[in-house]
């Protein structure tokens, strides 16, 4: 039976259509069978880079799409959770983990599509209540309409051996690797899946419709086509994200560089495979497609360092989660010498007491000028204050483990204690840049007193605070008692202020947005200056803790 070209568009599509959203509800449903420890493997197992590869197949096979990866990935570097170089491990270690796909897809199993696809829908529909049955059930439908779709997409592929156009393209792909690259880039960047474009590539060359020499040049574009959405997520990321979706660029155009110089070779290796192992066409691409993903990790495995270094060539700028990144947390460290450990331990959280003052700076800084860069830069800031606590938290719960001395359980309670200071006293900064935010975003206006009682409160906080982290000592506290007096002092200025403000409320010399926006700005100051108080209590004896007994305040 003949098909009308608008039958061979209708089949096409609604084939691609089905097989995407087999693709998601695969990884879905083994996403979820897995359980949602997705980031929990990026984050541990990134120590070196073989463990980066090894965590990024595994977690590209769980979601069943190697961009899902490595926009998780960015997500995490923007955040701080993993440095730079951990993420050149996980961006290769994805691109092995999606050629699964490919290799699932020559199985041929797309008799049994149906079927599959019917008993998945009966545990998806009538086994609601059983979480376990519920998402093998999702697993078996996204199975069943992968190769349904892909049975689709062949029927409607068919027909276009008769079309002139495209047998003029095939040829003219055979004879020109670079256009059948493009070509695979462009229709990646379309559909915004490889394994779809592998898919689509798959059925084309079981089909006839494309012969080796046109198929290889198309699958390296479709590696580089792959990159675009990386790339996209990464725009408003930091500048440690920005650079983590270059190398994902740099790393498959390196690759398909490579492989383009030796194509003829590698025609010639897949085609003795394909005789030598007798592979189907589904097969052939499939382990053409592993050749070039696993052959381009082992050649560039060894200069991961000079691909970041290139990155940060090409992507200039400050990566603060390398600047602020732990250096005295050593696990064998605690576990031989736990009093050591503390001493390392107390290095990290004065560092993160300054990261936290460097916010200060910086949220001061964003008040009087209203520049855009340094509001991200704040965000960035934050974002590592989140990875620092996080990692200290879990080192000191982990001295526990061990035999402390109580005098260094009683400091290993203190520095936990400091660090959840440190890190609420962050959040309040930020509420702190995000007030001022509003104020321009607004155009809200403060009256000139209202501007100098804050300019006065800031002064002050930013004092006490500063003395806190700097007087910061478990082991010899001192200069510590001026931090209470100056927190008093702090909270005597806003009181006054407050008093102030109404008094301006009342002869209408303040608006209702700048008066709101002004007593939560002089609270959010007034909070961290408590905080800096809690930092000196937290690290006083009980007598220094009696100067302040008298000074009760809300948080």
């Amino acid at each position: 039976m003949e098909l009308s070209p608008v039958e061979v568009i209708f089949l096409f599509a609604g084939g691609l259509g089905i097989f995407l959203y087999g693709i998601k509800q695969m990884g879905d449903g083994l996403q979820a069978s897995a359980g949602d420890r997705l980031r929990e493997i990026l984050n541990r197992m990134t120590s070196n880079p073989i463990k980066g590869i090894l965590a990024g197949i595994i977690v590209t096979i769980l979601i069943q799409t190697s961009t899902g990866t490595t926009v998780l990935t960015i997500g995490l570097v923007s955040a701080g959770f993993m440095t730079l170089r951990q993420s050149i491990g996980v961006i290769m270690g994805a691109n092995i983990g999606t050629t699964v796909t490919a290799f699932i897809i020559g199985l041929k199993i797309g008799d049994y599509a149906l079927p599959i696809l019917a008993v998945g829908a009966f545990l998806i529909f009538f086994l609601k209540n059983n979480p376990k049955a519920h998402n093998i059930g999702r697993i078996l439908f996204g199975f069943g309409a992968l190769f349904y779709g892909l049975d689709l997409m062949g029927q409607g592929m068919k027909p276009l051996a008769e079309y002139p156009w495209f047998t003029d393209l095939m040829i003219d792909m055979s004879s020109n690797s670079l256009l059948g690259i493009t070509v695979g880039t462009v229709l990646t960047v379309i559909v915004q899946s490889s394994s779809a474009t592998i898919g689509i590539l798959q059925s084309l060359f079981s089909n006839d419709l494309i012969d080796l020499s046109a198929a290889l040049p198309v699958l390296l574009g479709d590696n580089l086509g792959t990159t675009i959405t990386a790339v996209l997520a990464a725009l408003v990321g930091s500048i440690a994200a920005k650079r983590a979706a270059a190398v994902h660029v740099i790393f498959n155009l390196i690759g398909a560089a490579i492989f383009l110089i030796i194509m003829p070779l590698f025609i010639g290796l897949v085609s003795y495979l394909q005789s030598l192992l007798q592979l189907n066409p589904e097969m052939t691409i499939a382990f053409a497609h592993g050749f070039f993903n696993v052959s381009n990790t082992l050649i560039q495995l060894p200069f991961i360092a000079i691909l970041a270094w290139i990155v940060t060539r090409i992507v200039p700028g400050r990566d603060f989660s390398e600047d602020y990144k732990p250096n005295h947390l050593d696990p064998l460290l605690l576990k031989r010498s736990p009093g050591l450990a503390l001493q390392g331990a107390q290095k990290e959280v004065q560092n993160l007491g300054n990261l936290t003052i460097s916010i200060l700076d910086d949220a001061k800084k964003f008040s009087e000028n209203n520049d855009p860069k340094m509001y991200k830069q704040i965000k960035e800031k934050v974002n590592v204050v989140d990875t620092l606590q996080d990692a200290l938290r879990k080192y000191l719960i982990d001295a526990s483990k061990y035999d402390i001395s109580p005098e260094d359980a009683e400091r290993q309670s203190t520095l936990l204690e400091v660090t959840r200071i440190f890190y609420k006293a962050t959040d309040q900064i930020n509420d702190y840049t995000d007030l001022y935010n509003k104020k321009f975003r607004e155009k809200i206006i403060l009256t000139e007193p209202a501007q100098e009682g804050l300019e006065d409160l800031f002064k002050h906080v930013y004092k006490s605070y500063s003395k806190a982290v700097q007087s910061l000592d478990i082991y010899s506290p001192q200069d510590l008692e001026e931090v209470i007096r100056l927190s008093q002092k702090s909270y005597k200025i806003e009181n006054k202020l407050r008093k102030q403000h109404v008094k301006r409320l009342n002869k209408g010399l303040c608006s209702t947005d700048g008066g709101l926006l002004y007593v939560d700005l002089i609270s959010t100051l007034e909070r961290i200056g408590y905080n800096a108080r809690n930092i000196s209590e937290t690290n006083l004896n009980d007598d220094v803790e009696d100067l302040a007994e008298d000074f009760t305040i809300f948080e």
